[in-house]
């Protein structure tokens, strides 16, 4: 064979071998061509066995038409509740924040407020900052803390760090807040037994079934969602448990 038919044949092996990664190992799994074992809604594959559905948003999403999205829900498939970007570090307030969590009440979602941790910055501040952003009414979702970074801190000291900030705002609220975070982040630097006792809710996207074998409440199973009224992609959740249970979890 001569050079010039090896090269172009090595050209094409290596575009389809990159094709092939890209579209199953790299594209979400809402688009691959993979079998779906749930129900189609919202632009993704949504996991099967679980019938209670809500989302999470921040001014990521730009405006939201709460309007349009109450009323042109699924019905296959409603939206009951929805966590929404509060705060983060010391001093970034989300600037959707007070319009949606507003809104969410007003047009009957169960609503959760959450925090995104800096692991560098002072969580007494951090949790001082939220609780001063944030007032919690009855039928909402005890507060979130948002764990996704550990920074450079070794596990002890990051661990700490979580606790203090959970601890300060458990005290003010009255209420065990809600842990989320990824699921290879929890197993590896929030293993503790210390963070059992908070209700988890879980990260772990494109997969037909939770693999985390401890306890968990919430999944957050795309970052792909499409939901009427939302221009932008969407966080999908689901709750593992019955209506009475998710009502339960609430504060009374």
């Amino acid at each position: 064979m001569p050079t010039w038919q090896r090269m172009i044949l090595a050209v094409l092996m290596v575009s389809l071998f990159a094709f092939l990664f890209y579209w199953y190992g790299v594209r979400p799994y809402a688009y691959r061509w993979k079998p779906c074992y749930g129900f189609q809604g919202y632009g993704v594959c949504l996991p099967s066995d679980y019938h209670i559905h809500g989302f999470d948003l921040s001014h990521h999403q730009g405006s939201v038409d709460w309007c349009y999205l109450a009323a042109n829900c699924n019905p296959l498939f409603p939206l009951r509740f929805v966590f929404i970007k509060a705060t983060e570090g010391t001093d970034l307030a989300d600037e959707a924040f007070d319009t949606n969590f507003a809104q969410a009440r007003e047009k009957g979602f169960l609503r959760g407020a959450y925090h995104y941790f800096k692991p560098k910055s002072d969580p007494l501040l951090q949790a001082d900052f939220f609780i001063r952003r944030v007032a919690l009414q009855s039928g909402d979702f005890p507060p979130v803390l948002d764990v996704e970074e550990r920074g450079r801190l070794n596990k002890a000291e990051f661990q700490t760090r979580v606790k203090q900030w959970l601890d300060r705002v458990e005290a003010h609220y009255h209420v065990t807040p809600i842990l989320y975070s990824g699921y290879k982040f929890r197993k590896k630097y929030l293993n503790d037994t210390i963070f059992n006792r908070y209700p988890f809710w879980i990260a772990h996207y494109y997969a037909d079934s939770v693999s985390y074998q401890g306890p968990w409440h919430f999944w957050q199973h795309t970052d792909v969602g499409r939901l009427p009224g939302i221009d932008k992609a969407v966080d999908l959740n689901i709750f593992r448990g019955t209506e009475e249970q998710l009502q339960a979890l609430t504060i009374r």
